[in-house]
């Protein structure tokens, strides 16, 4: 059921997007031909009112087209309808909607986050320091850390609960580069103990995991009608921001930080994760994943709306758009760097899965 959960939120989340391109054109009145969830060929089709509506055999996102794109397309070039053909701040809107809709569910998912469960009040925080994430290839993996498991003690000393436990546990890994920590955890119910041995970088141990309090998120309710709003607002700034600031270290700093990027195999295990614990795990989750989809979507990549927006702006610096032999080659380069990254990644997240990693006998 958690799979699923997550699988459906996904899904609802990329029809959010492409559903506000689609709206914002036909609100304006220009022509759309068709609206599709996933590329590749079509699984089921329907038509109505000539859009062309999909659900398609690769999962990796969506798209609306327009007759402007289709060479067999029977409706005069000079069609004031046709997209290409409309002022550029018309233009504009119909590729920003995709990014203003997910930031705008991630409001909504936030305020009915105040609305059903309350405003968040504090952490409670019970001992011990959980395992969010585990690098493959490093330290910890090597020592039998999964993700999950909830360390309890280290060479025989408990640890307390909240943040200070884990900057008490982070602080014990960077004065032990090279030397033998031994964990005690607790995975599912089950004591294990494992011996985790720190790597030595420049002095300092290293382990490639992300570590997280151990406890649950408190909330009370709310003190007047607005206050829900004023919550919302407050956290899709914060998580936005935090988002730039990621994908900013990811350019800034790609070396160390690209390991720990995920694909959409372990965003869904995550998500199926999430969604077993309920509450606000998964109003945080698919807020904090529709901020991700806006924040990428805005990159001024090829096929991505923010590469739209970067051949509009070109555009109307020039006063005429770019030849279309350009133009789709830009594209084109856009397409096979996106399918490549996405292969890699579904690769690399399949490959860490404990039943994939079972079979190959790791």
């Amino acid at each position: 059921m958690g799979v699923l959960t997550a699988l459906a939120i996904l899904a609802g989340l990329i029809l959010v997007h492409e559903a506000g391109h689609f709206f914002a054109a036909t609100w304006q009145g220009i022509r759309v031909s068709g609206f599709s969830i996933g590329f590749g060929p079509a699984l089921i089709q329907r038509r109505r009112r000539g859009v062309l509506f999909a659900l398609r055999a690769i999962p990796l996102g969506g798209f609306v087209s327009f007759p402007d794109d289709e060479e067999d397309s029977t409706i005069p070039a000079d069609d004031p309808d046709l997209m290409r053909n409309r002022p550029l701040a018309q233009r504009a809107l119909v590729i920003a909607a995709g990014v203003i809709a997910n930031l705008l569910l991630a409001w909504s998912v936030l305020l009915a986050q105040g609305l059903v469960l309350g405003i968040p009040s504090g952490f409670s925080a019970t001992p011990g320091v959980v395992v969010a994430a585990v690098q493959p290839g490093q330290a910890a993996a090597g020592s039998g850390l999964q993700p999950g498991d909830r360390i309890v003690a280290v060479d025989g000393t408990p640890l307390a609960g909240g943040q200070e436990a884990v900057m008490a546990l982070v602080g014990r890994i960077k004065d032990a580069p090279g030397r033998t920590l031994r964990l005690q955890a607790d995975r599912n119910g089950t004591t294990v103990n494992l011996p985790l041995t720190p790597t030595d970088s420049d002095g300092i141990g290293r382990i490639g995991a992300q570590l997280q309090p151990n406890g649950s998120e408190s909330f009370r309710a709310a003190t007047s009608p607005i206050e829900p709003i004023l919550q919302a607002n407050h956290d899709v700034v914060a998580l936005t921001r935090r988002t730039v600031e990621g994908f900013g270290t990811l350019i800034t700093h790609f070396g160390e930080t690209a390991p720990q990027v995920s694909g959409p195999v372990k965003i869904v295990e995550m998500g199926a994760s999430l969604a077993s614990q309920g509450g606000s795990s998964l109003f945080l989750f698919t807020a904090l994943i529709s901020i991700n989809l806006a924040v990428l979507n805005a990159l001024p990549l090829p096929l991505l709306d923010g590469g739209q927006f970067a051949l509009l702006l070109l555009e109307a610096l020039r006063g005429r758009p770019l030849a279309d032999r350009y133009q789709m080659a830009f594209m084109q380069s856009g397409f096979v760097f996106l399918v490549g990254l996405s292969l890699v990644l579904i690769v690399k997240d399949t490959s860490q899965l404990p039943a994939i990693q079972q079979l190959l006998g790791r």
